[in-house]
């Protein structure tokens, strides 16, 4: 028996469903949240395709429970096939069309405790930037009135701490105050970072797989929670090459003619699980140096620019990654691929 594939097109409170019945006949219906539920629960457990959008992964989460298989597709994937103007009705024919297509790449549906996870990577990259922002703020208001701080972000709030009382002899009154409740707002916000980041090291703790990952070179806890909660589940990549390609550290390719042109790389994917493992990278290189250990990376290094090798590397961390979620082993320093025969 042939299993019915359905287009969804989600919003908030329309949604709209096109699928075509075993004898040929089209629909493409409007529902509301609880209709549509109540809808599905009633038909025969099929394939349900949606853009991997706003409350997908919950949707993807709501319709497996139902006994339908839920098929998350990129919307770039899906664009191209609006054949008219852009409506809903359209979009969801437009994702039907999509989940048809064989080979089409499809997003791994996150778990719950993944979701929230990343929720507390996001909450902690929020307060991160504002603490950075409110520090430039005090340090550019005490540099108008003569004050000039030393760069970095601890050496300058503790000098702004040990000068408390020259500053309140050189800055006015009016705003002395609101400089000293502006450090208060900053020591807030270290003491939120520091929880968010105490439990994310606790969950990243509990987790099989983050433990395995941790072992590789520039990847801390950060990196290991991020990664395990952006990627759902890894076998939903065939290879590292294609982990990489999703996490845009690869480079784009422009072709014609049977030559290809390769750029700069794609920056595709999550951002923020991109300027991890390229942050770890660099850590990765700074000690390959202060040890002077020989490494393909530190010779890569030698003949490009550092950030090109940081890059290399961060995509070679992408795919050990891979292999080793993938294949269930441990990280081995010494170990040498074999290409199959």
């Amino acid at each position: 028996m042939n299993t019915t594939t359905y287009g969804l097109d989600i919003a908030k409170t329309v949604f709209q469903l096109y699928w075509v019945e075993p004898s040929g006949k089209c629909f493409n219906r409007r529902f509301s949240r609880p209709k549509l539920i109540e809808f599905l629960a009633q038909r025969e457990p099929g394939r349900i395709a949606l853009e991997a959008c706003g409350s997908a992964h919950w949707w993807a989460r709501q319709l497996e429970g139902l006994g339908h298989e839920p098929v998350l597709l990129h919307a770039k994937y899906v664009r191209p096939f609006v054949q008219t103007n852009k409506t809903d009705a359209a979009d969801a024919k437009a994702i039907w069309t999509a989940a048809q297509q064989p080979g089409m790449p499809v997003v791994a549906a996150k778990t719950e405790p993944q979701q929230c996870v990343l929720g507390l990577h996001a909450l902690r990259q929020l307060r991160v930037k504002m603490r950075t922002m409110l520090v430039n703020q005090l340090r550019g208001m005490l540099f108008e009135f003569g004050i000039q701080v030393q760069p970095g972000l601890r050496r300058g709030l503790q000098e702004i701490v040990q000068r408390m009382d020259e500053l309140e002899q050189s800055v006015p009154p009016l705003l002395f105050e609101f400089v000293r409740e502006q450090l208060q707002s900053i020591e807030r916000l270290d003491e939120e970072i520091a929880r968010l980041e105490q439990r994310i090291d606790a969950w990243g703790r509990q987790s099989r797989s983050c433990r395995t990952i941790l072992a590789i070179p520039g990847v801390g806890m950060l990196t290991a929670t991020a990664m395990v909660a952006t990627i759902g589940d890894v076998h939903t990549f065939k290879s590292g090459r294609q982990l990489a390609a999703y996490l845009g550290l690869v480079p784009k390719q422009t072709g014609t003619g049977g030559k290809v042109w390769l750029g700069g790389i794609s920056k595709r994917g999550a951002p923020y699980l991109r300027t991890l493992l390229v942050h770890g990278a660099r850590v990765v290189l700074s000690h390959l140096r202060r040890k002077n250990q020989p490494s393909w990376s530190l010779t890569l290094a030698q003949r490009r620019p550092t950030n090109v090798a940081a890059v290399a590397l961060a995509n070679k961390t992408a795919r050990t990654v891979w292999a080793l979620l993938a294949h269930e082993r441990t990280y081995d320093r010494d170990y040498v691929s074999v290409r199959p025969a």
